[in-house]
């Protein structure tokens, strides 16, 4: 394992080095460009509520104010978004709640988490969680569900960024059956509103029969590292119009190609992925983002796929 810093790799076995981090990256732990800009820090110190119905909850998350939102249950919504305001934690109860029928939308806000959520089949055009001119997003630990039984676009995104969105980090989640999973920058007209932002990390997800955008990004800048790609059906990493992404350590398996670059004139950089069943495309455009400004710990591609398995998803983290 490599514990990165910046732009340094610290190695073992040097007399008078640094010793590397010895442990599994931190299945708890926030990481990624949400610790920028101030970092993320949701509602915590506010008022906590726990909610079971879809009144409930569009009440508890709105304000402006710090606060945890505990959704008890699955709750069913109407087909449109749940506005969800500034300095938000909103967080599952035990292994099985969360929303079905409707999704969230962080519209114009900051410093919002979503954790340990169950979050399944938002009609077109709802996403199951939109970001939309926002900053500092910790979406972590939640199992995003569809199917692959409907048309592509029955259902809209399952985690989808625009309007200049930025520092976001999506961690250890679980995204399964889906058309297009999460995109990032929804418009190839929107250049002069996304540069300079979109900055979002993913790491230790698990994207299982998925079609495509996991993710698409077009703009903006992406790290990538130690997801697991289990049976990507039409493309995975996507980076389009100028996006520049660094996939590092991550498992393709059964995935049609793994990184696309040369249809929407984006930019890539990748190394150590392990591919099975899987074919890099040769023509690749590569990039040049090489290393990160934050600090991170990059668990060998070869542990990947059963770390990710064993610890992504809703029902995974304790102490919430």
């Amino acid at each position: 394992m490599l514990a990165r810093f910046g732009t340094f790799v610290i190695l073992a076995g040097i007399a008078c080095a640094a010793v590397v981090d010895k442990r599994a990256a931190p299945v708890d732990q926030l990481v990624g460009y949400a610790t920028q800009n101030g970092g993320t820090t949701g509602g915590a110190g506010g008022t906590t509520t726990t909610v079971t119905t879809l009144a409930a909850l569009r009440a508890a998350v709105l304000s402006a104010d710090p606060k945890i939102v505990k959704i008890s249950g699955i709750i069913t919504g109407d087909g449109e978004s749940v506005d969800v305001g500034n300095h938000t934690t909103v967080v599952g109860v035990g292994s099985n709640s969360g929303l079905t029928g409707g999704g969230f939308r962080v519209k114009k806000a900051t410093n919002v988490i979503f954790r340990n959520l169950q979050l399944s089949k938002s009609p077109h055009p709802t996403d199951l969680i939109e970001l939309q001119t926002s900053t500092n997003i910790w979406v972590d630990h939640n199992t995003f569900t569809s199917d692959l039984d409907h048309d592509k676009d029955f259902y809209d995104g399952m985690l989808d960024m625009n309007h200049g969105t930025d520092f976001v980090t999506v961690s250890w989640n679980v995204f399964q059956q889906h058309y297009k999973c999460s995109l990032v920058g929804g418009s190839d007209n929107t250049g002069s509103q996304d540069s300079g932002h979109l900055r979002v990390t993913y790491h230790h997800n698990h994207f299982y029969e998925i079609n495509s955008r996991t993710p698409s990004i077009r703009f903006g800048t992406a790290h990538i590292y130690n997801n697991y790609y289990d049976n990507v059906l039409d493309s995975a990493v996507d980076s389009r119009d100028g996006a520049q992404v660094l996939v590092e350590d991550n498992v393709f398996l059964n995935t049609v190609n793994p990184i696309e670059t040369t249809l929407n004139d984006g930019f890539a950089v990748q190394r150590d992925n392990i591919y099975t069943n899987s074919t890099l495309d040769p023509a690749m455009a590569v990039g040049t983002l090489t290393s990160e400004s934050y600090s991170y710990t990059l668990d060998s591609a070869s542990s990947v796929a059963s770390i990710v398995t064993a610890s992504a998803g809703a029902g995974k983290v304790t102490g919430l």
